[in-house]
Order: structure tokens, then sequence, then C-alpha cells
């Protein structure tokens, strides 16, 4: 693995005690019955599925990093796949949760939009790893 890829994957092994501390945070709110969370679908949806895409897309990236450093790109190319591949397990987890921050919110904010951004930067750069693996 190239050192930009080693550098990449221990930024990604970071967040996982960040993506732990959510869980027991909403594992909190429900054992607590805090209110804005059980009694809120909208924001009990969004940080349910936040906490699911954190999770899911860190591993995602870990294992495709093990892919860039043997793709047929350029190394402009490898590093902007690492890039793209690394930022959605970031950008759709924030979008998620900072789109209902307050308890009171019923409907999600402007940030929203980091979901969708996160997920082209994720088809993105799986789609440049493909090819470049082909």
């Amino acid at each position: 693995m190239s050192p930009s890829s080693l550098s990449t994957a221990g930024l990604l092994l970071v967040t996982v005690p960040a993506v732990a501390f959510g869980g027991a945070s909403l594992l909190a709110h429900i054992m607590r019955d805090l209110p804005g969370y059980l009694d809120n679908p909208v924001r009990r949806g969004l940080w349910r599925a936040g906490h699911a895409h954190a999770g899911i897309l860190v591993l995602f990236a870990l294992v495709a990093l093990l892919y860039v450093d043997r793709a047929d790109l350029s190394g402009g190319m490898r590093s902007l796949t690492r890039t793209l591949i690394v930022a959605a397990p970031i950008l759709m987890p924030i979008g998620f949760f900072l789109s209902v921050v307050r308890p009171s919110d019923t409907r999600p904010n402007k940030l929203i939009w980091l979901v969708p951004l996160g997920g082209v930067s994720l088809a993105t750069g799986t789609l440049l790893l493909g090819v470049g693996l082909i």
C-alpha cells in the first residue's frame, strides 16, 4: 500500500471512535427517552441513516483503498479516486446529522444536500476505481 493510501486509511480509522460515539449517543437518546428523538420521526430516521451510512461507508472506503494502488490510473487520478471515495463517509453522515440538529426540527435544512453530494462522490470515485481495475 502506498504512503498516501496508508495515511488515508489511518485517517479513516481515526473516525471509527466517532462512529461508535454516535451509536452510543443514539442509544442514550433511546434509553433516556430524550425529547426530540423518539417523538420526532424525521430526526430519528435521518440520525439512524447517518450512523448506518458512516459505519458502512468507512468500511467500504478502507477496502477500496486496498485496490486504489493496484488500479491502472495515473498518480493524479489515484489521488482523486482516493479523495472521492473517502469523502462519502464524511459528507453523507454530516448531511444526515446536521440537517436536523435541533430536537424540534421536523424538516431537514439545506445541509441535507451533503448527502447526495457524498453519493455522487462515492459513485464517481467507485467508477474511476472500477475502470482503473478493468
